[in-house]
């Protein structure tokens, strides 16, 4: 009996342990404010103005109504890729030079980041779209 109950206690205290709260990656994000370090590490996230989005899809792609080769507020040329949740990267189509490589990206609480590739760091965070 005392088993049982034992039994039923970890259940609860696994569902309460539970974030109820957790964001799903698979969204539309809007950009909100972005990072560029000057070189000394004092960087800090600044607000901006955009209407600028990234959105997920279950297949593995992602769009963007902006460029996502170079870090920009800007929309109207927009951006198509893929993501990998393995190793948390974005690969985006047509970029050549200007992004030589995949940028990452991480989850910070309800926040989408977008690390860039750049010797200091270049970061976007974005957050969901109702």
């Amino acid at each position: 009996m005392r088993l049982k109950y034992a039994a039923i206690g970890m259940m609860f205290l696994f569902a309460a342990c539970k974030h109820k709260d957790e964001v799903d990656l698979l969204n539309k994000w809007h950009l909100i404010e972005q990072l560029a370090d000057p070189g000394d590490g004092s960087g800090t996230f600044q607000p901006v103005d955009s209407e600028k989005t990234i959105q997920f899809f279950n297949d593995g792609t992602v769009s963007s109504n902006g460029s996502l080769c170079t870090m920009n507020t800007e929309v109207g040329s927009g951006s198509t890729g893929t993501y990998n949740t393995t190793d948390s990267t974005i690969t985006v189509d047509g970029c050549g030079n200007q992004l030589p490589y995949p940028m990452t990206y991480q989850m910070e609480g309800q926040f989408l980041i977008l690390n860039y590739p750049c010797i200091e760091p270049c970061r976007e965070k974005y957050e969901q779209v109702d």
